[in-house]
């Protein structure tokens, strides 16, 4: 049944009362500090596209341990809270709602990223394909460590810690990244988890470590200002799985104990149908969460008012237009031309390709 809503009808995420239906998906920059630390220049950034009805912050490991590539923010130092602060504070200023993403990348990372050069962990010794960015350029990605089952509860504590840091920090809420082939989705997917405890073999097993990774972050902060992000569908990082209908038909449900903030989907790209990814459809998601669901992939403003009123999704993504149209609302809402971005700047570097991308009103003078 169609209805009336668009992006740019309100909605309410728990207490928070968003102004549209449009999210900044959560993008990584490489724009970091040393130490990891966000500065000045990030609150720029994030302030610039305040009028998001959410932003979701960027992919920010909880530990050195998670990290993955070269000038990523980190949550797990008293100077990364105090340099988030600067982000939070300029957003609020600015009216705008934003969430951190909690992330640990496990095996896709590279002994030079690791702290002491040691190996990367993992469920399983298992190397993804392919070549990591280091600090002295491109690298083969190495054989992890498979993590025992004793250090798993320190995976949990370090989420737990870095979601007490993110509100510390500020922040609206956070965003639980289970997607993209990181750790939690490495621990869900049966290609990369064969492990033999209670954290593999069947899909409770493989769910357990995204299910205490939740719990764990709810005790902190409350539910409704908790989100998740799965790719059913995802290729990237070398990731799949046998059965992923099962795999993410189980995960949402179990989701639902939390009365969590949203659930979001990073649904196929062209990428992924090329690598022969079976499609998890976003409805078979729909019908077993119960709460928001988040969307993105893609979207144009036609096809996300169309899904927002056929009740397909409440909340609509936008990753790439976000780097290039920093009042992507507006133009949207105007039918407004849109700037295109330029992917030689989409990672590391400074103002250029960042801050500097005109807002309407200059771009028509």
């Amino acid at each position: 049944m169609s209805t009336n809503i668009n992006l740019f009808s309100p909605y309410q995420l728990g207490e928070l009362e968003l102004a549209n239906r449009i999210v900044m998906a959560p993008l990584t920059r490489q724009r970091a500090g040393g130490g990891n630390v966000p500065h000045q220049l990030n609150a720029i950034y994030y302030a610039q596209r305040a009028s998001a009805g959410l932003i979701i912050a960027e992919a920010t490991q909880v530990t050195p341990q998670g990290q993955g590539y070269p000038h990523t923010p980190g949550i797990h130092s008293p100077e990364q809270v105090a340099g988030w602060k600067l982000v939070t504070e300029a957003v609020h200023q600015q009216g705008g709602r934003i969430f951190l993403q909690l992330w640990h990348v496990g095996r896709i990372s590279h002994p030079d990223l690791q702290p002491d050069g040691v190996l990367p962990i993992a469920p399983s010794a298992i190397a993804p394909k392919g070549e990591v960015f280091t600090y002295e350029g491109k690298k083969p990605y190495v054989i992890p460590r498979a993590l025992e089952t004793s250090e798993i509860p320190d995976i949990v504590e370090q989420f737990r810690q870095g979601a007490a840091n993110a509100l510390e920090a500020g922040f609206d809420g956070v965003e639980i990244h289970s997607a993209n082939g990181y750790l939690i989705d490495q621990f869900l997917r049966d290609s990369t988890n064969q492990r033999t405890d209670k954290y593999g073999g069947s899909v409770e097993n493989r769910a357990r470590l995204l299910l205490e990774i939740t719990e764990a972050v709810t005790s902190v902060w409350d539910s409704q200002r908790v989100g998740v992000r799965l790719s059913p569908s995802g290729t990237f990082n070398d990731i799949s799985d046998s059965n992923p209908l099962e795999t993410f038909g189980y995960a949402a449900q179990a989701l639902n104990r939390f009365n969590l903030a949203y659930l979001h989907i990073f649904e196929a790209l062209e990428a992924d149908i090329r690598h022969g990814a079976t499609i998890v459809p976003t409805s078979y998601l729909r019908e077993r969460f119960t709460g928001t669901l988040i969307v993105n992939g893609g979207y144009t403003r036609e096809k996300a008012d169309s899904v927002l009123a056929n009740n397909a999704a409440d909340l609509i993504a936008f990753g790439t237009l976000f780097i290039s149209n920093p009042d992507l609302p507006e133009r949207l809402a105007l039918n407004a031309p849109l700037n295109q971005p330029d992917p030689s700047t989409f990672y590391g570097g400074g103002e250029k390709g960042y801050t500097d991308y005109p807002f309407l009103e200059l771009a028509s003078k």
